[in-house]
């Protein structure tokens, strides 16, 4: 395609490269010291995947140690938290909370998720915090170019994608079903609402990205406020929400979930965050699509559809979806406009004339707080 439909990845590439060669070495001391290894471990294959988020630094490598003369090795994932000139997308990456929740949740349920191995703290080692994963491979729904556009997803049978539907979201109710998470997560409970909670976190977030540095997005103030006038009555039950919940976040194989990814947006709040954040998500690709003339998926991950399966495999009917899909586009808004900014800075591309074009998806921000955005 001519036209790019998606900035992020050449956004993500301008971050500045940490040298492979001299990352061994450190991972190699720092591995080495965690194991109590009888000499240097041998670390190779060190790479970046080729898609992934545009936030924290993920690095794939295999690694042959031995500990009292046994011979030990294994494939890894690191995660690594941004440097600091590589003008991140959000404020703060708290890798150990992110770690913690991932610990839970692999005690609590049955969600696969990947195997934890060491949590480092200290920036020192590597230069940033960062924790290392056992790898799991497997295929992700792209991100770039989106799956709308071109892949396995989109060349998959209709029942095949329903089957991943029905299993990704078996993987939220389990999730949501953790009981207690105020208790099992403390590090993500504070006073007052969670869900009042989570949209001032938000706020902040925005405040930083943008408002504080002199890019205030009037769109994006505007649905802060359109929040408020439809503040739901009863948010309901709070759980944990994964956050970034969506089939690009999980590791498939074939059509089956074995791996979930990317816990840094994990909050408590009500269940419908993480229902309506996939919904957008991917309508946000499917409007690209339509967009440039291309069919994409207009029947995957229906709003009503995915209601009506989380309901079947939850026993929990989401209700106030319309605030919680306003909520969804509005938080993606922050993202897009802060990914624009970034490209700008880093000269790839221009200052937009009108400050609501920071937001990519503007037109469909701007139809679903005038309530004329049509779902189906």
């Amino acid at each position: 395609m001519a036209d790019d439909p998606d900035p992020t990845e050449r956004t993500r590439l301008t971050v500045s490269e940490r040298d492979l060669d001299h990352l061994a070495a450190d991972l190699s001391r720092w591995l080495g010291d965690r194991v109590g290894a009888d000499g240097p471990p041998t670390i190779s294959e060190l790479a970046r995947p080729q898609a992934g988020g545009m936030s924290s630094t993920s690095i794939l490598f295999e690694a042959e140690w031995s500990v009292g003369g046994r011979a030990e090795s294994g494939s890894f994932v690191a995660r690594m938290a941004p440097e600091d000139d590589s003008f991140p997308v959000f404020e703060t990456y708290d890798l150990a909370t992110q770690y913690r929740v991932i610990e839970g949740v692999a005690a609590a349920t049955d969600v696969p998720v990947p195997q934890l191995c060491w949590l480092e703290t200290d920036e020192k080692a590597l230069g940033s915090p960062f924790f290392v994963m056992r790898r799991v491979d497997g295929r992700v729904p792209s991100d770039n170019p989106p799956y709308v556009f071109v892949g396995w997803l989109l060349d998959a049978r209709a029942e095949e994608r329903d089957r991943l539907t029905g299993d990704t979201l078996d993987i939220f109710a389990k999730i949501h079903a953790i009981a207690d998470p105020a208790t099992r997560f403390p590090m993500l409970d504070g006073p007052g609402q969670a869900l009042r909670r989570h949209v001032d976190a938000q706020k902040a977030w925005y405040r930083w990205a943008l408002a504080d540095d002199g890019y205030a997005i009037p769109l994006i103030e505007r649905g802060f406020a359109w929040l408020e006038q439809h503040w739901p009555a009863d948010p309901g039950p709070d759980v944990l929400s994964w956050g970034d919940a969506r089939p690009g976040n999980i590791i498939y194989r074939e059509f089956e979930p074995v791996a979930v990814l990317d816990w840094e947006m994990t909050a408590l709040g009500p269940r419908e965050l993480d229902v309506a954040w996939v919904i957008f998500i991917h309508r946000f690709f499917q409007d690209l699509a339509v967009k440039f003339g291309q069919p994409g998926l207009p029947d995957f991950l229906r709003r009503d559809a995915v209601a009506a399966e989380y309901e079947k495999r939850s026993g929990y009917r989401v209700r106030d979806l319309d605030f919680y899909l306003v909520y969804a586009a509005l938080r993606h808004a922050i993202v897009m406009a802060r990914v624009t900014r970034r490209m700008i800075h880093f000269g790839e591309a221009t200052v937009p004339e009108d400050r609501d074009d920071y937001v990519m998806h503007r037109a469909s921000l701007e139809a679903m707080l005038d309530g004329t955005y049509e779902w189906d």
